[in-house]
């Protein structure tokens, strides 16, 4: 199999393994890559139990369910990713938009399959500070900012060093679900309301994905445009 046709079988084996775990698969899965990252774009996979849930503004437990399950199916998913595409996975980031029905899955690989390429309307030192600034504004500027073009519509930025001495408290105490649920009710608040994004993509910002991996101190937000 040529790589496109290898994505297509991930994208597919995904939505299959998502259904057999929540019985009921996405309304569409799509796998994208490049550099050194392969993002599954999920769309309409909110189940019934979820959105009954959600209604009643239950979120917090809704995230955490949907982040227990998710996390179980990695292991499997990180076995295919590296059958199929022959090199290592080295971590999984994952989020998910309940409003807007969407959510992403991206694993970071330790080869690069597909060079990136840069859109040339797109500024990524500007989109690299904007990003940076942000982050100030919640916790601290990042030791190191780095964005990367997965597709025309795809931008993902890393961040390095951004936990403060109160995160790591909180997280060697035990906190750590609390901590990641609250960053991602605050982060994704600033980024939607006191980011650029738009202007500096030129184009609109449909949603913005966060996680973290507090291991490793680092973060990675995933912009997809409309």
């Amino acid at each position: 199999m040529d790589l496109q046709e290898k994505l297509k079988y991930i994208s597919s084996y995904t939505s299959k393994l998502l259904r057999n775990k929540f019985g009921r698969g996405p309304e569409s899965c799509f796998a994208v890559t490049a550099d050194h990252f392969l993002v599954l774009h999920i769309r309409g996979f909110v189940s019934p139990m979820e959105e009954a849930l959600l209604q009643e503004n239950h979120h917090v437990q809704v995230d955490h369910a949907r982040d227990v399950v998710i996390k179980s199916i990695l292991p499997e998913l990180k076995g295919v990713f590296q059958v199929s595409l022959e090199t290592e996975v080295k971590t999984f980031f994952h989020d998910w938009n309940f409003p807007n029905n969407t959510g992403v899955i991206i694993a970071e690989l330790e080869d690069t399959l597909v060079q990136m390429e840069m859109n040339k309307e797109v500024d990524f030192s500007l989109l690299e500070s904007e990003v940076a600034r942000i982050s100030l504004l919640v916790e601290k500027t990042p030791e190191e900012t780095l964005s990367f073009q997965i597709s025309p519509r795809i931008f993902i930025v890393k961040r390095e060093g951004i936990l403060v001495p109160i995160e790591k408290a909180l997280i060697e105490s035990g906190f750590e679900k609390e901590l990641h649920f609250t960053k991602d009710d605050l982060e994704k608040s600033y980024l939607h309301h006191y980011g650029k994004f738009d202007q500096l993509f030129h184009r609109e910002v449909n949603d913005i994905f966060v996680d973290w991996n507090f291991k490793h101190d680092n973060s990675l937000i995933c912009f997809i445009l409309k």
